[in-house]
């Protein structure tokens, strides 16, 4: 209830302020399991998808966002349980897995579920190598993946930015892709990063960034 009534007001108010152009939104089935796989480029990335698209999308978010201490954490804590997000520590190894365990949780429920095969948002508006976690969930689950391009969310909110800013943005969703067999064959680790491999490249083509062939891992400074 509280979801719908707040999805809601925000869809309204989001249209009115980001005039949002949206791409491809039959693309996304309006029942069942669906793996909704898109790059990522701002923390308003996990509001923005949830608002364009007319049923509840589940994301993974930091833990940080439902603890944080202060009035502004109460609001971020209330924003993302609303919006159906569920909290995950960050994380490799145990952690991992269990965020993969949470995913694969909704998609066996038949909900729609969204992820950031990149891991984390990209600051030079690359479009870094994807993690397989993505290729996982897809042959675990045997749900479509449906690739989703977002274009200015960076501005909504830059880095360092306290309050959200005015900007357009687009949102263009490609047609579902099957995983569900071809794979059986391969070793599970081949098949999860050739199936994360596809996915990559079809963000690629819906948001025509420029590719980085590593993972985005911002400890690193790859120009030193």
């Amino acid at each position: 209830m509280l979801y719908g009534t707040l999805r809601g007001i925000g869809s309204v108010a989001g249209r009115v302020l980001y005039r949002p152009a949206i791409e491809g939104l039959e693309n996304v089935p309006a029942h069942g399991p669906v793996i909704l796989a898109s790059n990522h480029l701002s923390f308003a990335d996990s509001v923005v998808i949830p608002l364009v698209v007319p049923r509840r999308v589940r994301f993974l978010a930091k833990t940080e966002y439902f603890d944080s201490p202060g009035v502004k954490g109460r609001l971020s804590r209330l924003a993302f349980s609303s919006l159906g997000a569920l909290p995950v520590k960050r994380g490799a190894g145990r952690d991992a897995m269990t965020a993969l365990e949470a995913g694969l949780s909704v998609l066996r429920a038949g909900e729609a579920f969204g992820i950031y095969p990149e891991g984390t948002r990209s600051r030079d508006g690359r479009l870094y190598r994807g993690r397989t976690g993505v290729g996982h969930l897809a042959l675990a689950s045997g749900a479509p993946v449906v690739p989703v391009a977002l274009f200015g969310t960076e501005h909504i909110q830059p880095v360092g930015a306290r309050m959200p800013r005015l900007h357009p943005i687009r949102v263009r969703f490609g047609s579902p892709l099957d995983f569900s067999e071809g794979y059986g064959h391969l070793r599970p680790g081949q098949a999860r990063r050739l199936v994360t491999d596809e996915v990559m490249a079809a963000i690629h083509a819906l948001s025509g960034q420029a590719r980085a062939d590593h993972y985005n891992d911002p400890g690193v400074d790859r120009a030193a």
